[in-house]
């Protein structure tokens, strides 16, 4: 075998495990959802914030590699679910009844899902929601 036959296998071995996504004419790496709670409830409560995030993660077929949650004194919650696909992370302030996650997914998952699992867990009035898509290619 030939260097330049070894390029050629490299080559088409990445393309093979290219996991980017396509979505309406677009193409990029994954969907990054800022996610905003007002107005929201048990944020100072880890075991539901961690069972909120595991729901996430399955109906959003998601694999949970690992989860770290951080409870503040006396308040408040920080931390991130580790997906092969990337991560979800939370900040709270139970005090201003406010919670912060960021989703970001990349592959054949639905982040979106995420929303509304979230709007529902944590009775928030308000949901504000912006989307970026990560590494998007321009062509």
């Amino acid at each position: 075998m030939e260097l330049t036959d070894i390029a050629v296998d490299a080559s088409q071995q990445s393309q093979e495990k290219d996991y980017f996504i396509t979505r309406n004419g677009k193409r990029y790496a994954g969907v990054h959802l800022l996610i905003d709670l007002h107005g929201a409830s048990h944020l100072s409560d880890i075991a539901y914030i961690e069972k909120t995030m595991r729901r996430c993660v399955e109906a959003s077929r998601a694999t949970l590699l690992h989860i770290h949650l951080h409870r503040f004194e006396p308040d408040g919650v920080s931390g991130v679910a580790v997906l092969a696909e990337s991560h979800i992370s939370v900040h709270t302030w139970p005090e201003s009844r406010y919670a912060a996650f960021d989703v970001f997914m990349c592959g054949d998952t639905s982040p979106e899902v995420c929303i509304e699992i979230m709007r529902e867990a944590f009775e928030a009035e308000r949901v504000d929601v912006q989307e970026i898509l990560r590494g998007e290619v321009h062509e």
